[in-house]
C-alpha cells in the first residue's frame, strides 16, 4: 500500500520473449486496477532490476499510457529473461523491493520461467502478496484447456501465414522452392498453423513422429517426396514449413551422423544449462535446403531452393483483433482474481475457456521436478491435424499402393518402382 495516499498497489512484471498482445494485458490490468482505486506500478525489464533490490526502475502507470499502448506490439515495460526463483538471494531482493514499494498484488506476464517466478513470489511472500500470472508465448505450447490458445499465437500465425503466402507467390513467379523454418522448440503449433493457414505444400512438425527416433535423412526424404509430387503435377516450385523443434527430434546423435566437417557448415552442437540443444546454434533451414538439393541433384533433378527462418518478425507485431480482445479479457480477469477470496488461498495462472475466466492453481500446473509448465503438444490424432495433412502435397500410403503413381514418381528420379518404394517407404510408415 502507498502509505502517502492509502491506495493499494499492484505490480506488473513482464518476463521472457516478446509476444503480440503484451501491451494489451498491461493496459487492461492498469485500467482495471485504477477502476478498483489502486495504483498500478510497472516494473521495467522484468525482474532484472528487482533481483538487485532496485526500487527505482519502475513507474506509476496512468490511464493515458494504458490507453495509448493497448493496440501496439512490443512491451512498454520492456522484458527480460531473468528468473529470481533460481536464487534465494535474488528472491529475497525481489521481496524486499516489493515490501519497500508497498506492493499488495502482482501480475506476471510471460511463459514457463515467469510463471514459476510468480509462483515462488506468492509462496515466499507468505500471503502478503497475491499473484496472478497471464501466460504468453507465440508457440502456443502452454497447458491451457483444449482449443484455448496462448495470447500472441493467433497474431503470430496470421503474420507468419502472410509471409508464407508471399513466399508462395514468389515461388510460383521465380520457379523455386522455399524451405521455411518456424519458431517452436517444444511443439509444432506455430509451424502447422502457419502452413495450414497459408496452404503451403507441406508442414513437418516433431509430434508426427510420435516420439520415435528421427533421422535427418527421413526429414529430407519427406520434403523430397513433396517436391516429386509437385513435379508430377507440372509444378517445379512450392513451400515447405518446418518446425525448428525438429532439430531436437534429430538430436545430437543424428546431427553427428552427418560427419563433423559436414555439420560444421551449419553451426556447432552447443547445450544450454539444462543440457538441451541450443537450436539457434544450428542453421537448420540451410541444412535442409542443402541436403534436399543434393539428394535431388544426385537423381538428375536441379531445382532452386531458398531458406527462410520466421520468428523474430512475429514477436512484436501489432496484435490482430483476436488478441486485442483476448488480452483485454485476460488483464481484466487477472485483476478480478486478485480481488477474489480465492487469491488468498493460492496464486494462479489465468486463462479463458468457453467465454469464462479460470484461475488454475500454480501448484497444479507447474511440474515440481522441473519448475516448468508441462508442454502442450499438437494432437496428431485430432481432426484438425488430419485435415492439415489431408490437403498437403506429401507422399502417402495410397500413393505407394497405386502402381501408376509409383511408376510416374519413380521415373522422375530414374528409379524402378521397386527401388522407389524401398527408398520412400519410411516416409509413409510414420
Amino acid at each position: 500500500m502507498n502509505e502517502a495516499n492509502g491506495k493499494k498497489r499492484l505490480g506488473i512484471v513482464v518476463g521472457g520473449g516478446p509476444a503480440p498482445g503484451i501491451n494489451g494485458v498491461i493496459s487492461a490490468v492498469t485500467l482495471e486496477a485504477i477502476n478498483q482505486g489502486w495504483e498500478a506500478i510497472g516494473f521495467l525489464e522484468g525482474f532484472r532490476h528487482l533481483v538487485k533490490g532496485s526500487t527505482t526502475q519502475n513507474r506509476i502507470m496512468t490511464v493515458e499510457e494504458a490507453e495509448s499502448v493497448a493496440l501496439k506490439g512490443g512491451s512498454c515495460l520492456s522484458t527480460a529473461r531473468v528468473n529470481p526463483a533460481k536464487s534465494p538471494e535474488d528472491m529475497a531482493c525481489v521481496l524486499a523491493a516489493f515490501k519497500t514499494l508497498g506492493i499488495d498484488y502482482l501480475v506476471t506476464i510471460g511463459g514457463d520461467d515467469t510463471a514459476f517466478s510468480g509462483s515462488r513470489v506468492y509462496k515466499e511472500a507468505k500471503g502478503t502478496i497475491r499473484v496472478a500470472h497471464v501466460p504468453k508465448t507465440i508457440d502456443n505450447d502452454l497447458p491451457l484447456p483444449p482449443s484455448v490458445p496462448t495470447f500472441g499465437y493467433e497474431t503470430a500465425r496470421q503474420i507468419g501465414a502472410n509471409i508464407v503466402k508471399t513466399l508462395a507467390e514468389d515461388a510460383r513467379t521465380s520457379r523455386r522452392w522455399f524451405i521455411v523454418v518456424s519458431m517452436g522448440r517444444a511443439a509444432g503449433h506455430l509451424a502447422l498453423g502457419i502452413g495450414k493457414a497459408a496452404t503451403s505444400e507441406i508442414s513437418i512438425i516433431p509430434e508426427e513422429f510420435r516420439g520415435k527416433e528421427v533421422s535427418l535423412d527421413l526429414i529430407c526424404d519427406i520434403v523430397v517426396g513433396s517436391v516429386l509430387k509437385n513435379l508430377a503435377k507440372g509444378r517445379n516450385y512450392g513451400v515447405a514449413v518446418l518446425a525448428e523443434g525438429l532439430v531436437e527430434s534429430i538430436g545430437e546423435k543424428g546431427l553427428l551422423a552427418m560427419g563433423e566437417s559436414e555439420l560444421g557448415k551449419y553451426g556447432s552442437i552447443v547445450h544450454d544449462e539444462h543440457g538441451h540443444l541450443r537450436i539457434a546454434e544450428i542453421d537448420f533451414g540451410r541444412m535442409i535446403t542443402d541436403q534436399v538439393s543434393k539428394r535431388l541433384k544426385a537423381q538428375g533433378i536441379s531445382l532452386t531452393f531458398t531458406e527462410k527462418t520466421i520468428g523474430y518478425e512475429l514477436r512484436c507485431a501489432d496484435p490482430i483483433s483476436f488478441d486485442v480482445e483476448y488480452t483485454r479479457d485476460m488483464g481484466y480477469a487477472a485483476v478480478q482474481f486478485l480481488i477474489s477470496e480465492e487469491s488468498k488461498k493460492y496464486g494462479a495462472i489465468i486463462c479463458l475457456a468457453n467465454g469464462k475466466s479460470q484461475a488454475l492453481e500454480f501448484e497444479k500446473m507447474i511440474v515440481p521436478e522441473t519448475g516448468r509448465l508441462q508442454n502442450r503438444r499438437v494432437d496428431i490424432d485430432s481432426e484438425a491435424f488430419h485435415v492439415a495433412t489431408r490437403f498437403m502435397t506429401r507422399l502417402t500410403k495410397a500413393d505407394m499402393e497405386c502402381e501408376a503413381t509409383v511408376a510416374k514418381l519413380a521415373s522422375l528420379i530414374k528409379l524402378t518402382p521397386t527401388e522407389f518404394k524401398a527408398r520412400f517407404d519410411p516416409v509413409v510408415s510414420l
